[in-house]
């Protein structure tokens, strides 16, 4: 595709020319903060995340919806998508090579992918390699890498990247999980959404950031909307009476029995109250004997039909 001259698109007018300006792929629009500075104004974001990559174009519309749409186009957020290739020698711009020792796949050439972050991090930018060898990413881990200005965040591809490349010009090595994916740009695109909602701003109701899931250690509470009555299925009682200390109880109880029937692990690290312990206690049997099964959290007060039979047994 060739490049578009000055009087190129002046055909087009009122909101055909909005819309092709808003469908531009995230890694062809010009940064807010760039087009700010063009215009005289000071509107320095409040984190940048450089995302290295050798397919930027997985990129194009995952950051261009919702929140991080918004952030963006309010400069809270600057987001920059760069091809590992462009650091790249030769004619054919070859990033990756054949392990040494043998073995199947390739490996993320060191030249290149050390030479891109050197050109993108700066003075400030924290270096984060996405590896299926780092360390977990956790909500306390994601609320650190908020607290920076200048996040690099490297895919790694393929069978993996040249460990000289930590060695030189990584911070740190992130995993989201322990699972196997083709590369690490969905994992970019879970980090990115993860850190930016926590940046002041993004999220209107910033309370609801601190009520999240993994935010005290547990995992949150169940969610109801009308209708109140849904197949049978009802709202608990408690959430309808308008009694605000009686939903906190019913929530804070249902997130530590979610938790422990679902996380047990995640318990070690919650600040419990003696109250919470000794509910813990009383249910810890009942919630283990139902952990090899679809565990019973007392979620859901199912208001049943008329006539319906009612049976334990199980199909």
């Amino acid at each position: 595709m060739g490049k578009r001259g000055p009087a190129a698109g002046r055909g087009r007018k009122g909101p055909e020319r909005s819309a092709a300006k808003k469908n531009r792929p995230a890694s062809q629009r010009v940064p807010r903060s760039d087009r700010a500075e063009s215009k005289g104004f000071a509107a320095a974001p409040r984190l940048r995340i450089d995302i290295l990559t050798l397919f930027p174009g997985i990129f194009d519309s995952a950051f261009s919806h919702s929140l991080l749409a918004k952030a963006l186009a309010k400069g809270l957020i600057d987001i920059r998508v760069i091809d590992i290739r462009e650091a790249a020698e030769g004619r054919h711009r070859v990033a990756d090579d054949a392990p040494y020792g043998g073995g199947d796949g390739m490996v993320m050439k060191p030249e290149p992918l050390v030479r891109s972050i050197e050109r993108t991090r700066g003075d400030d930018g924290h270096v984060v390699l996405l590896s299926p060898a780092g360390r977990l990413l956790t909500q306390a881990r994601v609320r650190r890498l908020a607290g920076r200005r200048h996040l690099v965040i490297v895919c790694g591809r393929y069978g993996g990247v040249d460990e000289r490349v930590s060695a030189l010009a990584v911070d740190e090595e992130i995993s989201i999980g322990d699972y196997v994916l083709g590369g690490g740009e969905p994992a970019a695109i879970v980090l990115v959404d993860a850190v930016a909602r926590l940046v002041p701003g993004v999220v209107g109701n910033e309370a609801s950031t601190i009520a999240d899931s993994f935010e005290d250690a547990l995992l949150e509470h169940p969610q109801y909307t009308r209708p109140a009555v849904f197949r049978g299925l009802g709202v608990p009682e408690v959430l309808l009476g308008g009694n605000h200390a009686e939903v906190a109880r019913w929530r804070r109880r249902q997130s530590l029995l979610r938790t422990l029937s679902r996380r047990p692990d995640l318990l070690a690290k919650a600040k419990l109250s003696a109250e919470d312990r000794v509910l813990l206690d009383e249910k810890a049997r009942e919630e283990a004997a139902a952990r090899d099964g679809d565990p019973a959290d007392e979620t859901i007060t199912a208001k049943r039909r008329p006539g319906r039979p009612r049976t334990s047994a199980r199909r």
